[in-house]
């Protein structure tokens, strides 16, 4: 039976690990063709693998280099033919630090990879869509700092960027709301990813571990959650829709997991995997 994305075409940025890499499972799962991006080829060759050689497309992208975003959609197009969804997922987080002792140049690459790289894949795809005339799906990751009550001390980049995104996501989806495009915010929750690794932690961060541990613990969910959220946005379900955000961790979500927690933690079924 096909799945509901049938022979859609999606590219995914950063999508050998993680978030990214959940999502591509998913939609191929459901019968569409995906672009698997990194900025490392050694990462694309080793995520492509498990994938029917039909079904996917590895690519090298850096999403901070616009020209090279542009060259994304391009081989996209020349391999596949076409474009139905792109999802901005690619992003990183600065170390835990307060601003003072932050790195300028550390600081300033979050904000070109999260925001520009978002900004770089948004313009890409909307001239091909509308170009084209071709109806399409453009899905941005939203994250901590989305939300006014969202606070992200020591990772200040990266709260800025995610309430970034939300304001443009929004600003480009009122641009475009007369056209066949729809745009969207997806919030994929708390993923134990490398994004938020507590490996070589940062001198701010041991003195915030006990208090971050607990807070991944009881919140953290797998990414498949997200990746159920992002089948729906790109289905038929957001056809004539824009301007929609979804939540893998909305506030029915977080109570039901900070209830739970204690008995989760007794039975010993907390998911501590790192994906």
């Amino acid at each position: 039976m096909p799945g509901i994305l049938q022979d859609k075409i999606a590219i995914i940025t950063g999508s050998t690990k993680g978030i990214g890499l959940a999502i591509a499972r998913a939609y191929v799962s459901q019968g569409a063709k995906v672009v698997i991006t990194s900025s490392s080829q050694k990462n694309v060759d080793a995520a492509i693998r498990e994938f029917p050689a039909a079904r996917v497309l590895g690519l090298v992208c850096d999403v901070s280099d616009s020209e090279g975003v542009e060259k994304l959609i391009q081989e996209t197009l020349t391999h596949f033919g076409a474009l139905d969804i792109l999802i901005n997922n690619a992003g990183i987080s600065d170390p835990f630090y307060n601003i003072t002792d932050s790195d300028p140049a550390v600081w300033g690459r979050v904000i070109d990879i999260n925001l520009k790289g978002t900004y770089y894949g948004c313009r890409a795809a909307m001239n091909y869509f509308l170009e084209s005339g071709r109806p399409g799906k453009i899905i941005n990751l939203a994250g901590s700092g989305t939300d006014k009550r969202s606070n992200t001390p020591f990772i200040s980049a990266y709260g800025s960027t995610k309430a970034a995104i939300a304001r443009f996501t929004y600003a480009i989806a009122a641009e475009y709301k007369d056209t066949s495009v729809s745009i969207m915010l997806l919030h994929p929750g708390l993923v134990r990813t490398e994004i938020i690794s507590t490996e070589n932690p940062t001198p701010e961060m041991q003195r915030q571990l006990g208090t971050f541990e607990t807070i991944v613990e009881i919140f953290a969910q797998p990414p498949t959650v997200a990746a159920r959220l992002a089948i729906k946005m790109a289905s038929s379900w957001s056809d004539g829709k824009t301007g929609i955000y979804l939540s893998a961790l909305n506030g029915w979500r977080k109570k039901m997991l900070l209830l739970s927690w204690p008995l989760r933690k007794l039975l010993n079924r907390i998911d501590r995997n790192n994906y």
